[in-house]
């Protein structure tokens, strides 16, 4: 495991703590959840970006036109 010197403002520290408290977690685990939804977001958005680049902007806009359709069906 490694070690991550981080220097953020004083206030931000402290709202990190009671947001930690909040969720009665230590603000380590608190800024290993962070990570994980930051690189969980930035994967999608990087898979994304892929299949785009593969696909057909017209054939995105028919997928979409379906669901809205069957959305309003509903």
């Amino acid at each position: 495991m490694s070690t991550l010197h981080l220097r953020i403002p004083d206030e931000k520290h402290q709202r990190l703590k009671e947001l930690a408290k909040a969720k009665n977690i230590s603000v380590n685990k608190l800024m290993e959840e962070l990570a994980t939804m930051a690189l969980a977001e930035y994967d999608i958005e990087t898979r994304f970006k892929v299949r785009a680049s593969r696909g057909s902007k017209e054939k995105a806009l028919e997928v979409l036109e379906k669901l809205k359709e069957d959305y309003q069906d509903k």
